[in-house]
């Protein structure tokens, strides 16, 4: 996605047309799917015939209807995600919700697609057993991969490739080894292993980790852990770790993911108010967009969904809203170009669920000095 995004937001082009479409996963709620996207690109015929001429606006429409004339709806998401120009035309489903729109301006409106990736919350999942350990990378809900390598002679090696497997075990049953000095002495030496393992990938791509196993493996882990600084959480009520489905474990973890996030969003919140105090506060959009252009921003917290349509002068730095956003000159999301601005000068953006933002203050800077 960041890719994408860094593609989408080197274009510019007049128009650059982005049209945001709400689709359905699953049957037969996607059967409506054709029907929306009918409706918005005629939206978007209607505004390239008013905006611009006919060679333009034949062009566009062009280009779409190219990209979705063919369009299999059965592979849908949330979102479909049009971004068109006169010369091409690509089409994204994306994994998250957006506002239903189309944009119309000289640059692509990626809020959406930074939103996304300023709430993603990336972690590792470590799935424990007293016979087993797993390594998942996931991303929010999704199951980014699991973590797979092979070693013949693994039980050599201090620091084993993921999944590994407990070959220090004695003999006799699970239930007579339970509790005894002797299966303390293997599960503890079989986690410092894992745990070597795990701290070799995270020394390399540090990521808060989530554990999931039952209480008394994980205790046994904790207890052996070099980096417990590292552990986001634990979840000790999920089945079939060894060998169950990974995408299901990662379902198992998103409260303690959510909670991730919530915490961010009270950083932020409470950045925002010792900042107040010391003056460092910008709330007009002309103020903030004036500092975001000096790159005199630290954090830019957004309600999200806001969006203020307005002329923008690059040169003097000045905005203007406007009541129309189809008047010429008129950028049809404001906000959209001080995100990016903020962006590119390294500050940082926090897209704020709706109502845990005032809506009478939609928009606070953060500044530097």
């Amino acid at each position: 996605m960041k890719a994408v995004l860094k593609q989408l937001r080197q274009t510019q082009a007049n128009p650059a047309v982005s049209v945001f479409v709400k689709t359905h996963r699953t049957h037969p709620d996607n059967e409506q799917d054709p029907i929306a996207l009918k409706n918005q690109l005629k939206v978007v015929e209607d505004r390239v015939t008013e905006e611009y001429d006919k060679r333009t606006a034949d062009a566009i429409m062009e280009k779409i209807t190219e990209q979705t004339d063919e369009l299999d709806h059965n592979y849908n998401l949330d979102v479909l995600a049009i971004f068109a120009t006169e010369s091409e035309a690509e089409v994204l489903r994306l994994p998250f919700t957006a506002k239903e729109r189309v944009i119309i301006g000289n640059k692509f409106a990626t809020r959406d697609l930074m939103r996304n990736l300023s709430e993603a919350v990336n972690y590792y999942v470590l799935a424990i057993t007293s016979e087993s350990a797993r390594l998942l990378v996931g991303t929010n809900d999704v199951l980014v991969k699991e973590v797979v390598g092979s070693s013949p002679r693994q039980e050599h090696h201090d620091e084993l490739p993921f999944p590994i497997t407990n070959t220090t075990l004695p003999s006799g049953s699970k239930a007579d080894r339970t509790g005894s000095s002797d299966d303390h002495s293997y599960l503890k030496e079989f986690m410092n292993r894992v745990d070597k393992s795990l701290q070799r990938i995270y020394n390399a791509s540090p990521l808060p980790v989530i554990l999931v196993g039952d209480s008394r493996t994980l205790g046994f882990y904790e207890q052996v852990c070099d980096n417990p600084s590292a552990i986001l959480g634990k979840v000790d009520n999920l089945a079939n770790l060894k060998d169950g489905n990974a995408q299901d474990i990662i379902d198992g973890v998103q409260e303690l993911v959510e909670k991730q996030r919530q915490s961010r969003y009270e950083t932020a919140k409470g950045d925002l108010e010792k900042a107040r105090n010391e003056k460092m506060v910008r709330t007009d959009l002309q103020q903030i967009y004036r500092s975001a252009i000096e790159g005199n921003a630290v954090t830019l917290l957004v309600r999200q969904g806001h969006s203020v349509p307005a002329t923008i002068d690059e040169q003097n730095a000045t905005l203007l809203v406007a009541d129309n956003a189809r008047d010429e000159g008129v950028n049809d999301d404001a906000v959209a170009e001080i995100i990016e601005l903020v962006d590119h000068h390294g500050g940082e953006v926090v897209f704020v669920p709706q109502d845990q933002m005032d809506e009478k203050e939609p928009i606070a800077l953060i500044t530097r000095y």
